[in-house]
């Protein structure tokens, strides 16, 4: 899907940089980890000088290069590296534990989060080239690496099991990130480009009483307005209709704007609990925020706004009318 809206390039352009800082930050630890694992717990001189370099050359090329070139040709050069970088680990590792291959794997989900379908194929059919080419390498040459105890395979395995999981969990998260952009862009796009509701509420004033009824209906029977995050959107949603439509038949009805009538309808609720309620049982903040206010500050100027008066001017002038009642 192509987006044009540059709001929404914006917020997707800032999740995709996200996801690159935090993957060099994760990265670079991870790299770092295993070079202290390989310099004391399992002495491997030439495997940890090479993991500490990989270390620095990640962090310290990305905090350097980061704000030159965009995110797509940072994902494509780092893709490209990794693996090549990658490919030493496999040989040194592979008549160890195949697991160093596994380090690949995240690289196919990178791709789909950053790039079209075509680019999710070059990069799968890439690590499956160098993944076969480490085998050829490791049948037909022998490099002298040094060899690993079960125990020191089964220590870095396990860390390379919990890295992987820590790297694909982020990249998952913030491709849900991006999704969701996607999906109200999409809402956003249905709702102008094809409106279900073509009829025009000043040519037929009816269409405008009979979708107010229906608005009304949303507000006193489903109580909608008690939804903290409900506004037009949300209700243009669920009743399929175009936003637009929605606030002519609310002007149509004199209420000044959807907001103006969506306030009106919490400050009645606050009003009708505050007659039913006991003060003294039931605290304030719990009567605004059942009534779909989520802050006091919030609550006070919509209140006096809409009542001429504040809140607390309104449950004096209440306690003095009930006042006889309890003597």
């Amino acid at each position: 899907m192509i987006i044009t809206d540059p709001i929404k390039l914006q917020k997707i352009e800032k999740h995709k940089k996200d996801l690159v800082h935090y993957y060099v930050i994760l990265m670079s630890a991870v790299l770092f980890i295993y070079a202290l694992i390989f310099t004391f717990y399992i002495p491997d001189k030439t495997i940890s000088w090479y993991l500490y370099g990989g270390a620095f050359f990640l962090s310290y090329s990305y905090f350097i290069i980061r704000k030159n070139y965009s995110i797509n040709i940072l994902v494509h050069t780092y893709i490209i590296l990794a693996s090549l970088y990658n490919f030493y680990i496999m040989l040194a590792f592979w008549n160890n534990s195949v697991a160093s291959f596994v380090w690949l794997m995240p690289i196919p989900l990178a791709a789909y989060v950053f790039f079209n379908r075509k680019y999710v194929i070059i990069y799968s059919a890439f690590i499956f080239v160098n993944i076969i080419l480490a085998y050829l390498v490791s049948k037909n040459f022998d490099f002298n690496f040094q060899e690993h105890t079960k125990e020191d395979v089964k220590l870095t395995d396990t860390f390379l099991v919990i890295s992987n999981v820590a790297i694909l969990s982020l990249i998952i998260y913030f491709k849900d990130k991006i999704r969701r952009e996607e999906i109200y862009h999409e809402i956003e796009q249905k709702q102008q480009s094809e409106p279900r509701i073509t009829v025009s509420v000043e040519k037929d004033p009816a269409f405008g009483d009979g979708l107010f009824e229906r608005i009304e209906n949303m507000m006193t029977e489903k109580h909608s307005y008690k939804d903290v995050n409900f506004n037009i959107s949300k209700l243009s949603t669920e009743l399929e209709v175009n936003s637009t439509y929605i606030s002519k038949a609310i002007r149509q009805h004199g209420f000044p704007n959807f907001n103006n009538y969506l306030n009106i309808h919490r400050i009645n609720c606050v009003k009708k609990l505050l007659n039913e309620n006991d003060l003294e049982k039931v605290t304030l903040m719990y009567i605004y925020t059942e009534a779909g206010f989520s802050n006091q500050s919030t609550f006070n100027r919509v209140f006096k706004q809409i009542e001429k008066i504040t809140p607390s001017e309104y449950i004096n002038t209440l306690q003095a009318i009930n006042a006889p009642e309890n003597i």
